[in-house]
């Protein structure tokens, strides 16, 4: 049984955690597999891809059966796993979907929280795990969690342990869309499709815009948009954006 498995519908990638009897544990192979997963996002013909787990969970980060004897080096074993997985999935250049199904613990919420859109059954979970055994963050926690809650409020969650019910994460800004029943995949499907039906490019550009905010003065920022507008003009939708504009239908984006 594949450890990651991947399906397309369309436009449309789904990468699925596979290690339900652990709740989608990380363990080195699934880490490889989730590599080569994202590796197939990057083709052209997917415009949007969606992360999920089998079974009851999303992901509950480590698979501690990896340290019975020693935890090792685990500077290492971030930077040789988790980093790559979580940097890849910032690098597309295309939306990327969290359908969170059950627990996200640990760095299984630092990959969501790494995602640019959050929906969740309304039997999923959150939780910071890492300071219940006296961890800090990884995996992007850090960052990522103060992005979407501000410095207070993260601050506190993650220092705390305490576990958010999907009504909470709504309530506080970490969820786009909470879905009753067992009507997620779907869900996230119906978005996705959305999604990959828009101009790619120009999604994906917005993304970068916004990961560069952060980081850049006014003045850099305004230079990188001109600079991505540029590059925007010269793509197939915006042409076929313009000229559905003026002849009033509906345009057929085609991602290039």
């Amino acid at each position: 049984m594949a450890e990651v498995e991947t399906s397309r519908d369309g436009g449309v990638l789904t990468i699925t955690l596979n290690r339900p009897e652990v709740l989608n544990a990380f363990n080195a192979s699934m880490h490889q597999a989730l590599g080569a997963a994202l590796a197939e996002a990057e083709e052209a013909s997917v415009r949007a891809i969606v992360l999920t787990g089998a079974g009851r969970g999303f992901c509950v980060g480590q698979d501690l059966t990896e340290f019975r004897e020693a935890a090792g080096d685990i500077g290492s074993r971030l930077r040789d796993t988790y980093h790559p997985n979580v940097l890849a999935i910032r690098a597309l250049e295309k939306p990327v979907i969290a359908a969170v199904n059950g627990a996200a613990a640990g760095a299984g919420l630092s990959f969501a929280c790494a995602c640019d859109v959050r929906l969740a059954s309304d039997a999923a979970s959150f939780v910071p795990a890492f300071i219940n055994v006296g961890l800090i963050p990884d995996s992007g926690g850090t960052y990522f969690v103060v992005e979407l809650l501000g410095y207070a409020r993260a601050f506190e969650w993650m220092t705390s342990g305490r576990k958010l019910s999907a009504a909470e994460a709504r309530e506080w800004g970490l969820l786009s869309e909470v879905v009753e029943g067992d009507g997620l995949a779907a869900r996230a499907g119906e978005l996705a499709a959305q999604y990959a039906a828009m101009p790619t490019r120009g999604v994906g550009m917005t993304k970068r815009l916004f990961a560069e905010a952060a980081r850049n003065r006014l003045e850099d920022q305004l230079e990188l948009e001109a600079e991505l507008q540029t590059a925007a003009t010269q793509t197939n939708d915006f042409r076929e954006g313009v000229a559905a504009f003026l002849e009033k239908r509906k345009p057929e984006f085609s991602g290039s």
